[in-house]
């Protein structure tokens, strides 16, 4: 009895708490947050030392009043930690509350960030599975590394979980005063990172006041003032170095899945070299404040990345450029609690670097290959699917690796078509939901692929390389690898970047085969012979060696490097290569002929998402003697999607969706063909998906060329290149959808600017050669130009099978290059 009253005592003052706390909280809710941490219980006022003191005194029985007193500062804590705090105050509690706060207590009081509200079931039951990741144990060493030291290179194998947890492990240390920046190399990566690290923080996503973690891709800026975590790509952290070279609202920058050896990761690593070693005139503008890097990777040779960063060490830094760790005071005014050593510690530390390995968390793959070379991956993988489907049970969903947008959407049509004839009511089997992946689709369409299938649904995901290491699609365990993947190649004859099918290496083979082991045990179905595969070779080739560094270069001599031959990079390419990106950028008045640093036009250039040719063609676009942006505009929104017209074949296409489909077509060729695409898509406003479905255009590339387009004009119009009355109006020009010759024209030749390589021309045997290099080249069978016998065209891009091809293809006047390269830049 007396248990009964005293426990109804206790409800009845928990319940005046309660009500105090409610008027409390009214009364100031017309208040800004005190800072960004007040619901991490880690307000300015007061500072408390460590988090773990924070939670105690958050558990002592005193009002907010006193919680809160400045005083608190200087008095010393009864308790040493919040595990005793917690048991002190619930000794008396069933074991099941003992339970979940001793769990509770195993992450925060390690120093761990607090959810940004209350733990829910779902946050409980994403805490277990944080801690059963294979990266969990090694937080402390992780910590412990940079406060001690400058650069952290982790290798993660796949499955160890530091894409989520390195970001969480670091945002609450003492040094941390700063954001953390997470870069992944592509959207769909960076997008479902941060919506997963939100979800585990238990914070919102975005803009939102209270959202910690947020995301900023090409084309989607998702970034709150308040985010701690930042995901994005590499390119946009390098486009945020134009305003801000020293990163500095940057505490720590995180470079993921370094092994893919983008143009823009090797880059972003030479910039951050200079940043970290006080080495650039950049880092002088820190003013003392420290940058910690850590570089991730799944596959990467640590003592290359390790030496790379120790040569940047071990020169002359700038004074003042760089602080000098202290770790004997650094958790005197930590925000957490001091960081426990492991007892069998993963990490090598030397010369301001530290290295750490994290194994991975795989599951045994069952590897087949093919006994005879295929022809045709395409049509083996159709086969392979449908024999999964009939033979191995569910669950289990199925990734598929291919080559690009086009053939994924064939294999996709194929499959649909398929499916009546295989699974019937009789069949037993469950339904097939075939769904496509690759880095055109627009950001809704990508996140579909980690929704799960309704019930008796099997996923089947046809994939780019895309899903080989960045993203971890849930629910599969079967892959079928083609062993193929499209390749940027620079063509030295041609001057240009052209897009390959070639076969993949060894520890790219090795990484898809993963996928299928990430849950449970799984199959991986190669479509090539065993031969093939130990003929691969063993790594991929670093893209800075394979392709056009125009880019890479504006990217250089917009951040300041006037000596980009001296700039760091993780692997130099040649001198021949640096030499011909910089003589492009003469070409396209990116680069001033008098000393080689980068022009007024070069630096519109480099603001614009684009590469420097598509950047051009913008800026001359812009220019009122031409009056042609927006279509322009359109024009490279499709040149920056895939494809938007679906291959017509014979047995399925009618003389009335042909006919559908010739209208759209123009003479001049197939730059202002789609321009007549795009304006007339804009321009339906009953029923697009109905409209593309007529005229044989892919409604699903539409759309992303339609996000795209919004974007570039937004971006034109902060550039000052479209006025706000000329963007109110734009949506007019779709209802017109008519082009007069002299745009026509106009619009070729602002392409032309960009493009002065990219021409061919009619020779005496009937053939067209390029005007440099002089190299047969064909039009290619899907152009509107097909056939035709033309002075000169102008082309986007070269493709490769039995011959070589030129593709979007318009017919120009020879008379026109010396009309163009004599106007005023």
């Amino acid at each position: 009895m007396s248990a009964n009253k005293d426990a109804a005592a206790s409800q009845g003052q928990k319940r005046k708490r309660e009500e105090k706390d409610v008027t409390n909280k009214k009364a100031q809710s017309d208040k800004p947050p005190a800072s960004i941490y007040k619901n991490l219980q880690l307000a300015e006022k007061p500072v408390y030392k460590n988090l773990q003191i924070a939670e105690a005194l958050k558990t002592q029985s005193k009002t907010k009043k006193q919680r809160l007193d400045k005083s608190q500062k200087t008095e010393k804590p009864k308790f040493k930690n919040l595990q005793i705090a917690e048991s002190q105050k619930t000794a008396s509690k069933e074991a099941r509350d003992d339970k979940v706060r001793r769990d509770e207590s195993q992450e925060y009081g390690n120093g761990l960030n607090r959810p940004h509200n209350p733990p829910n079931a779902r946050q409980n039951k994403l805490l277990q599975v944080r801690q059963s990741l294979p990266i969990w144990p090694q937080a402390a060493n992780i910590r412990n590394a940079l406060l001690e030291n400058h650069v952290l290179i982790l290798a993660g194998e796949t499955g160890s979980g530091k894409s989520t947890q390195v970001p969480q492990f670091l945002h609450t240390s003492a040094w941390c005063t700063g954001r953390i920046a997470v870069t992944q190399p592509r959207r769909v990566a960076a997008v479902s990172l941060a919506r997963r690290v939100a979800e585990e923080m238990g914070t919102p996503l975005g803009k939102s006041p209270q959202a910690l973690v947020g995301y900023n891709v090409r084309f989607d800026d998702n970034v709150g003032k308040n985010n701690r975590i930042k995901f994005l790509t590499e390119g946009m952290l390098l486009q945020e170095m134009l305003r801000d070279p020293a990163l500095t609202e940057y505490s720590c920058v995180v470079v993921d899945e370094v092994h893919e050896r983008s143009v823009n990761v090797d880059l972003l690593l030479g910039f951050l070299r200079g940043l970290v070693t006080g080495t650039s005139e950049a880092a002088k503008k820190r003013k003392g404040k420290p940058l910690k890097v850590v570089v991730m990777s799944a596959t990467a040779d640590t003592e290359k990345l390790k030496d790379f960063f120790s040569e940047g060490f071990g020169q002359p830094r700038l004074e003042d450029s760089i602080p000098t760790v202290d770790s004997s005071t650094s958790t005197s005014d930590s925000k957490e609690a001091p960081v426990e050593k492991s007892q069998e510690p993963s990490v090598s530390s030397s010369n301001k670097i530290s290295t750490c390995f994290v194994e991975g968390r795989m599951y045994p793959v069952q590897t087949e290959y093919l006994s005879e070379p295929t022809r045709d991956f395409s049509e083996a993988a159709l086969l392979q699917i449908f024999q999964i489907h009939r033979k191995e049970p569910m669950p289990g969903d199925i990734l598929v690796f291919l080559t690009g947008g086009d053939v994924i959407t064939n294999l996709q049509q194929a499959i649909e078509d398929m499916i009546p004839n295989v699974i019937t009511k009789d069949s037993g089997l469950p339904k097939l939901l075939v769904l496509p992946l690759y880095a055109a689709l627009s950001q809704a369409q990508q996140q579909a692929i980690f929704s799960p299938a309704p019930p008796n649904t099997r996923k089947v995901i046809l994939a780019t390389n895309i899903a080989e290491t960045s993203i971890t699609v849930p629910g599969v365990r079967f892959v079928i690898d083609s062993g193929k993947a499209k390749i940027k190649q620079f063509r030295n004859r041609l001057g240009l970047d052209s897009l390959l099918v070639k076969d993949i290496s060894k520890s790219s083979a090795i990484q898809r085969q993963g996928r299928a082991g990430r849950e449970a045990a799984g199959k991986c179905f190669r479509l090539y012979t065993k031969s093939n595969f130990e003929a691969l070779e063993k790594d991929t080739v670093p893209e800075i060696l394979r392709c056009d560094l125009s880019s890479a270069v504006l990217t250089m001599k917009a951040r300041g490097v006037h000596d980009v031959m001296d700039f760091p990079l993780l692997t130099r390419p040649s001198r021949e290569a640096m030499e011909r990106a910089l003589l492009q950028l003469l070409q396209l008045d990116a680069l001033n002929p008098e000393d080689g640093n980068i022009s007024d036009l070069g630096r519109k250039i480099a603001r614009l998402p684009l590469t420097p040719a598509h950047g051009r063609t913008i800026i001359a676009a812009a220019d009122p003697e031409m009056g042609c942006l927006l279509p322009v505009i359109d024009i490279v929104a499709c040149f920056n999607s895939e494809n938007i017209f679906l291959e017509v074949k014979d047995q399925d296409a009618n003389d009335e969706a042909r006919e559908a489909r010739n209208k759209l077509s123009r003479r001049q060729g197939d730059h202002l063909t789609l321009l007549s695409a795009v304006q007339a898509y804009a321009s339906e406003r009953t029923d697009r998906k109905q409209w593309a479905k007529q005229h044989l255009v892919s409604h699903r590339s539409m759309q992303n060329v339609m996000d795209v387009r919004k974007q570039l004009r937004a971006q034109c119009q902060q550039a000052k290149l479209l006025t706000k009355e000329q963007l109110a109006t734009a949506d007019d020009d779709d209802d017109l959808n008519t082009i007069s010759e002299s745009t026509g024209n106009n619009i070729l030749k602002c392409f032309l600017r960009g493009f002065p390589a990219n021409v061919a021309r009619l020779v005496p045997d009937g053939s067209y050669r390029t005007i440099h290099g002089h190299m047969a080249v064909a039009i290619h069978p899907s152009s509107v130009l097909y056939g035709r016998k033309l002075e000169a065209i102008l082309y986007n891009e070269f493709v490769y099978t039995n011959r070589t091809y030129a593709r979007s293809v318009s017919a120009i006047q020879m008379n026109w290059l010396e009309e163009v390269y004599a106007a005023p830049a």
